[in-house]
């Protein structure tokens, strides 16, 4: 039988980067990352996707605002303890409309190939 696995917030591991989003993983396995995503007070982040994986996650403190374009911009509003989900190949960026508190996420991503792409432009997918 095994053992439960346990990685302390002081043990996480670096994670794939983007402008203004510090990501630090706990857990990685073929198909699955489980990470931390920090963004200080007043960030917005770089344009980004994460490729053909699902993206869940989880607003652990702070307010999070995820900015993406469909037909219009669009902005998903959220607070502490709500949870999200955003598609495979959704170019997005994060943003802390806080002036005084740092944004915490626990993200889960579901599937194959890079965790993150980072893009100049919202409307261009690589």
């Amino acid at each position: 039988m095994s053992r439960i696995e346990v990685v302390r917030g002081s043990e996480l591991g670096a994670g794939d980067s983007t402008e203004g989003i510090v990501r630090k993983k706990a857990f990685e396995s073929e198909t699955v990352i489980v990470s931390q995503s920090q963004v200080a007070a007043g960030v917005v982040s770089g344009w980004h996707h994460h490729g053909t994986r699902q993206l869940y996650g989880f607003i652990a403190s702070g307010h999070l605002q995820l900015e993406y374009f469909l037909r219009r911009q669009e902005i998903a509003d959220l607070n502490v303890g709500d949870f999200f989900h955003i598609p495979a190949g959704l170019v997005h960026r994060d943003l802390n409309p806080s002036k005084d508190r740092e944004l915490v996420v626990v993200n889960i991503l579901v599937g194959s190939g890079p965790a993150v792409i980072n893009v100049d432009s919202p409307f261009r997918g690589d």
